[in-house]
């Protein structure tokens, strides 16, 4: 890798990505050498500019900033991806760290939290903004709480939203049988015995989102 960290900066956002460029291309070790306004296009981008760290939102079109960073570590591995949203709820932070992410940071950190966050990205350095490491900590002090994978949260997701078995099943791309054995793990991971109590507690944990 060169002295020049080179960035591509993912976010749907126009303004957040100008404002990300500006601040960025302050910082003469740092140069932003494209922009993804979608996960889908990160990925691409990705495969084209061979970056060293990505900034990935998670709330994307077309593909989410979780699954492009799953993506993007799968078939890029040289590549570190530094996610930087506004949700830092249990569910995202789950996601976005078992995806691949070297880092998380909120977008309200100070412009040399950012600068230092990429550096240490480029190194292979884990970063995690405070919030977030406070929640990860509380979750290795907990071992009672079971974590739920990720496709455990998509398919209480579609329970949440009102959805049967045999729908969910059908918006998964998986049979009504793993929707029901998935089902039976999450509610034996958040001590519950059914759907409903299933979805409040995870709200009440912010394992998922309204």
């Amino acid at each position: 890798m060169s002295d020049t960290i080179r960035v591509v900066i993912a976010d749907d956002h126009p303004v957040v990505r100008i404002g990300l460029r500006g601040m960025l291309e302050t910082q003469n070790d740092i140069d932003v050498v494209g922009e993804a306004e979608n996960g889908k296009q990160a990925v691409s981008l990705v495969g084209r500019l061979e970056p060293d760290v990505v900034l990935m939102d998670l709330q994307m079109p077309e593909l989410d900033g979780v699954s492009a960073t799953e993506q993007i570590r799968d078939r890029f591995r040289t590549v570190q991806v530094l996610v930087l949203t506004t949700y830092d709820t249990d569910a995202d932070i789950t996601q976005a760290i078992g995806a691949g992410a070297i880092g998380y940071l909120l977008k309200d950190a100070p412009r040399e939290d950012l600068f230092d966050a990429i550096r240490a990205a480029s190194r292979g350095e884990s970063v995690l903004t405070p919030s977030v490491a406070s929640r990860v900590m509380e979750r290795i002090r907990s071992p009672d709480v079971e974590m739920l994978s990720r496709r455990e949260i998509e398919v209480l997701t579609e329970v949440a939203d009102g959805k049967s078995n045999k729908e969910t099943s059908q918006a998964l791309f998986i049979s009504e049988a793993t929707v029901k054995t998935h089902l039976i793990h999450i509610f034996s991971k958040l001590g519950v015995n059914d759907r409903t109590a299933a979805v409040t507690v995870a709200l009440e944990r912010g394992i998922l989102r309204l």
